[in-house]
């Protein structure tokens, strides 16, 4: 199935996404890599608020090049997600509901997921001129230092994702493969 879902999306809703549909997702996101993740758990770790709000959120796991005179952002394909495992578990307790990246994520992440009825979603590696494309306005919200790792709040339109883990324990990387060989007739 494809699905187009707007910003802000409650963990309630995502529950008629199954892994392997796709999604097109326009709002709010917000970005953060490995660097931003340690932040944050410091921040958590002192009792003092995160960046941003990170009920409902959505976090993209990307770390963008400088832009061209007149673009809003520069390419913005995904990282590898494993990367963001250690703290995505704590992130998806206080209420975020949907990660995007690429990538396998660890049995903790996949745990998570179903207990708090959030999604893990892959953007396009690769494709990261065509993510920036989604990009319709962009501000860093947060840790400027960290440069390509700032935290920026993002805008997008119609952004190109595929359900990948979904709240119910479904898993696009190991039900796809044994769905194209039983289709293949191999």
């Amino acid at each position: 199935m494809q699905y187009k879902l707007t910003t802000p999306i409650a963990q309630k809703d995502l529950g008629r996404l199954r892994a392997g549909d796709t999604v097109l997702l326009s709002g709010t996101v917000y970005t953060a890599r490995d660097a931003a993740h340690q932040r944050m758990m410091e921040l958590l770790d002192a009792g003092k608020q995160l960046p941003f709000p990170v009920k409902n959120s959505v976090l993209y796991y990307v770390g963008p090049t400088p832009e061209r005179p007149g673009e809003v952002i520069g390419s913005a394909g995904p990282t590898t997600s494993g990367r963001m495992d250690a703290y995505s578990p704590r992130l998806l307790d206080l209420g975020q509901a949907i990660m995007v990246g690429k990538g396998a994520r660890n049995q903790a992440v996949k745990d998570a997921v179903v207990r708090n009825g959030a999604v893990y979603m892959a953007a396009l590696g690769g494709a990261g001129a065509l993510m920036a494309a989604c990009v319709k306005k962009l501000e860093v919200i947060c840790w400027e230092d960290l440069g390509c790792e700032a935290v920026r709040r993002l805008e997008v339109e119609d952004m190109p994702l595929t359900v990948i883990l979904d709240a119910h324990g479904g898993d696009l990387y190991a039900s796809g493969p044994a769905a194209y060989l039983e289709a293949s007739g191999t």
